[in-house]
């Protein structure tokens, strides 16, 4: 059997060793149902900030202080209006109209005291020269009774009836458009920095365990310490797969029961390469990213000897992934600019800009360049983590490469024979 071979098969059987550890285990199921925990509670907290937000909005009034005989075209026009905002965008606060008093002005403040409502903007005064009073928060609404007032006037002099009767056509795209592969491209570089968040910490606590309990050292000493980081990383990642498969899996079929306008969302993320092969890049560079800061996590959960290290060590990791996040996110909103070249050449930030520039372009060829660049750094971070855990955790010698060990003892054999 050649040496490749027997470095394959070792290799193999540290991946399915952990692999089977992990995976056949009680906690798997906790980890494997943790996005229901973690959406359980963002739903709570979420339908709690909602609840508080409608509450408010109800609650919050603008005000026109109009003739009683006025307030009814004030009222349709208000309507009309209303139409432009869809249900996913902030529409003005409920209007209200009341009779003016003998001191408008006077009424228009007292309003702003009043205990029931939280009146935000107040028009009074002559419909062509209105007065707007309102909270240094609230231009917005008294852009809007500006512009109501507008509208009263100009329908006083042509009619409240419309003028024109427009014929709608949906025109349904044929290639994708800037803003669906801008959407994508963030979703592609949120999506990387979601997923490594949950699934790449993991092999910090594996590897330092083990090395509490001393059986790293018995692996090291019955196969190559390459051969047992690489085998690590890959058992990891197979579990980072089962995961993947078994939310993808009941994503895809609970797709039915998502609301229309969340599936209308979906439907509008458009990669530039497709959809089919927009997925394989993006699992491509996954697995880049995953194996780029799993052997960074390797190589310093190697060096932690208990679990208070390894809470030390987590916060780093987490800063690490949010600054690659932030720098993927910026610069595939600046394809063009020295940020993305940056982002696309530094190691651990390449997978997350190269998702997002899948989106963007449709070029094929840069791809291949990116993942062959990203897992030769992936060789590198394994091969300084497996020198510095020999230097620094085993203490054999000076943790020099194999290859240096090598040209070393074939200089001192030569030396001897001459």
């Amino acid at each position: 059997m050649s040496r490749f071979r027997i470095l394959l098969r070792q290799i193999w059987t540290i991946a399915r060793r952990d692999f089977v550890a992990t995976v056949f285990t009680p906690t798997f199921l906790i980890f494997l149902l943790a996005p229901v925990v973690m959406g359980s509670f963002g739903a709570i907290g979420g339908l709690g900030a909602n609840a508080a937000s409608k509450g408010a909005e109800a609650k919050t009034r603008i005000m026109a202080i109009v003739d009683p005989a006025r307030s009814a075209d004030v009222a349709a026009i208000d309507q009309r209006l209303r139409r432009l905002y869809r249900q996913s965008e902030e529409a003005p606060p409920m209007l209200e109209t009341v009779a003016p008093a003998a001191d408008p002005a006077a009424q228009a403040r007292a309003l702003f005291d009043d205990t029931r409502v939280d009146v935000v903007a107040v028009l009074y005064g002559p419909l062509t020269t209105p007065h707007l009073l309102y909270t240094p928060t609230s231009l917005r609404s008294a852009d809007y009774l500006a512009l109501l007032a507008e509208d009263v006037v100009r329908a006083d002099r042509s009619g409240i009836a419309p003028l024109s009767t427009p014929t709608r056509t949906v025109i349904p795209r044929t290639a994708p458009s800037l803003r669906g592969a801008s959407a994508s491209a963030f979703f592609a570089v949120f999506g990387l920095f979601f997923l490594t968040l949950l699934l790449a910490g993991q092999v910090v606590s594996g590897v330092a365990e083990e090395r509490g309990n001393k059986v790293i050292e018995v692996l090291a000493a019955a196969v190559p310490l390459e051969s047992v980081f690489f085998g690590k990383l890959l058992g990891t990642f197979g579990v980072a797969v089962l995961f993947l498969l078994f939310w993808g899996t009941l994503i895809s079929q609970a797709s039915m029961l998502m609301p229309p306008n969340f599936a209308a969302g979906l439907a509008g993320l458009t990669p530039a390469l497709g959809l089919p092969v927009f997925t394989a890049l993006f699992f491509a560079y996954f697995t880049m990213a995953y194996m780029l800061l799993g052997a960074v996590f390797l190589g310093v959960g190697a060096q932690a000897a208990s679990v208070r290290e390894i809470q030390l060590l987590s916060l780093p990791i987490t800063l690490i992934q949010v600054a690659m996040f932030g720098l993927g996110a910026v610069a595939v909103s600046k394809p063009d600019s020295w940020l993305s070249t940056f982002a696309a050449i530094f190691p651990l930030s390449s997978p997350y800009y190269m998702a997002g520039r899948a989106a963007q372009s449709d070029s094929l060829g840069i791809h291949l360049l990116a993942l062959l660049w990203q897992a030769l750094w992936v060789a590198i971070f394994i091969a300084v983590g497996v020198r510095a855990f020999r230097r620094g955790v085993l203490q054999s010698g000076s943790g020099t490469f194999r290859w240096k060990r090598r040209r070393a003892a074939h200089n001192a054999v030569d030396t001897t024979v001459s």
